[in-house]
């Protein structure tokens, strides 16, 4: 009586299925796609949908508490600018509007109004003096930190509905959600 079949995966999530045959030294493999990873289709398409669902839900609030808060002159789109220069550093226009989701004089537009308030700087480039680059100044710098605090306890305070466990799995997932999207 022939032995039951033998998968093998290797890091890919390709797999190699061997089956013995009858006759002594006989086998037969062939390359499958193991069912696992339907599975992990299937449960990687909820969990997209699920983040769709949720991540304007979660900018809608923080939005909120941005608006809410008059001392912060900034608007979500100016945040996120000022983030997105802070996090990579000598950033073009062209680079920030892809972020945005904007066209350059959208996005010129955003940033004119941050060089004016004395929170960014346009730059002319070291290694192509024809491109110009977005840097935060001291004071921009200062308030993508506070903005950014602002917004972290915002989400605290509706964290806290959550167990701990919770949190630490969002934490988890928020990292390597971070790792992937880089």
């Amino acid at each position: 009586m022939p032995s039951a079949p033998n998968v093998q995966c290797d890091t890919n999530n390709r797999c190699i299925m061997t089956i013995p045959l009858t006759a002594p030294n006989n086998k037969f493999s062939f390359l499958v796609e193991p069912f696992v990873n339907r599975n992990m289709r299937a449960h990687s398409q909820q969990c997209a949908d699920a983040v769709l669902e949720a991540i304007p839900l979660i900018m809608r609030s923080i939005r909120k508490e941005m608006r809410s808060h008059r001392d912060s002159a900034l608007s979500v789109p100016q945040f996120r600018a000022l983030a997105f220069a802070g996090m990579n550093r000598g950033t073009t226009l062209s680079e920030l509007a892809g972020h945005l989701g904007l066209r350059p004089p959208a996005a010129s537009k955003i940033v004119d109004g941050l060089v004016e308030s004395g929170l960014m700087d346009r730059q002319i480039s070291h290694i192509d003096r024809r491109c110009i680059c977005l840097a935060l100044t001291s004071p921009g710098q200062t308030q993508l930190q506070r903005t950014r605090r602002m917004a972290s306890e915002c989400l605290a305070e509706m964290f806290v509905l959550l167990t701990a466990t919770e949190c630490e799995q969002i934490t988890s997932v928020m990292l390597k959600l971070q790792d992937i999207f880089k």
